[in-house]
């Protein structure tokens, strides 16, 4: 854990002394991907401006590119101006994909192709938010752990089965870093500065940023199952997890009640209690949900997204699925491929 910098004495808190501080500094390569997450990005640059500032020494130094080279829009719209085109980069860069929504269309052949010439080069690579994808697209996270977003996280299992999937909010492995997005850019990046110049430096950056909760790698990226539905019951907890773990072979509200020690009938009156709702109807919406998350995220086809979703058959899972969300399956991910084209 870092130190807290206020136990530091008053002639410390302006300038923190970075001995042997480095000639050069060290450079960050932020590519930017069409509908980026401002704020991964924002929250990852200020932290290394803020080293600079902190430490009165320029410390790191960056650049910000992406596929084109002259703008790109963050998921809000706001337009960015950029430094450059997916060049070739210095032995001693380390690149920082920066991801947001619609991650599939913006990872195109020439980025995955740049991704992995650099590489080879033996750059450190990153990737921020959904960012994992294209870097486990182009290969570069095989047999490697990292992690993404958590509702990103049931397509990219599907789809990397070679890559080691933690639900931390970030994982370094080597030469590759990645984040679970949002304010976990800090994390991964007061980390960075740690390992770099000390803790002192990094709990210095953390106070000017009133970032008091500093999370690491051991961290998981959503809240507990009692935080998430504002219920503090451990045993519905417990019932409620054991549902999240198993989607594709869906477990019977009996022996759920069994595992935890009460009967169907006070299972039953738990969940209506607290939640609203059956057992069956909450468990049911879990796996819809994966189902839509599949549906919008993977090329899988619908009758495997059934079957990962625990379905018997396509027909059962229309039928569900329009029920819940007042679409098939079929129209959704159509939809969603139409909205992605324009």
């Amino acid at each position: 854990m870092l130190k807290r910098l206020s136990m530091l004495p008053p002639t410390q808190r302006q300038i923190v002394e970075i001995e042997n501080a480095p000639a050069k500094p060290r450079r960050f390569v932020f590519v930017l991907l069409e509908d980026f997450t401002l704020l991964s990005f924002a929250a990852a640059m200020d932290c290394l401006r803020l080293a600079n500032r902190m430490s009165a020494k320029k410390l790191y130094d960056w650049r910000v590119i992406g596929e084109g080279g002259t703008t790109v829009s963050c998921s809000t719209g706001t337009v960015f101006q950029l430094d450059g085109d997916l060049d070739e980069m210095h032995r001693d860069d380390t690149i920082v994909l920066c991801g947001g929504a619609n991650v599939q269309k913006a990872t195109t052949k020439r980025l995955i192709s740049w991704l992995r010439r650099e590489a080879r080069r033996g750059l450190n690579v990153g990737g921020l938010c959904t960012a994992a994808y294209p870097l486990a697209k182009a290969g570069l996270l095989d047999g490697k752990k990292a992690t993404i977003h958590w509702e990103n996280q049931d397509s990219f299992s599907e789809e990397f089965e070679d890559v080691f999937l933690t639900k931390s909010v970030f994982a370094i492995d080597g030469t590759r870093m990645t984040t679970a997005g949002g304010t976990s850019s800090i994390d991964l990046f007061l980390q960075i500065i740690a390992n770099d110049h000390g803790e002192e430096l990094a709990s210095a950056v953390a106070d000017q940023q009133i970032y008091s909760s500093i999370r690491t790698d051991q961290d998981t990226q959503r809240l507990s199952v009692p935080t998430r539905i504002g219920v503090r019951h451990p045993k519905l907890s417990e019932v409620i997890q054991m549902m999240e773990a198993n989607i594709e072979e869906p477990i019977s509200p009996a022996l759920l009640a069994k595992d935890v020690g009460m009967s169907t009938r006070q299972l039953e009156r738990l969940f209506r209690r607290y939640l609203n709702r059956s057992p069956k109807r909450y468990y049911m919406e879990l796996r819809l949900q994966k189902a839509r998350n599949l549906l919008m995220q993977t090329d899988m086809s619908v009758i495997n997204v059934a079957l990962a979703c625990g379905f018997a058959s396509p027909s059962h899972f229309s039928k569900c699925y329009r029920a819940h969300y007042e679409t098939t399956p079929y129209r959704e991910r159509g939809t969603h491929a139409a909205r992605l084209s324009f």
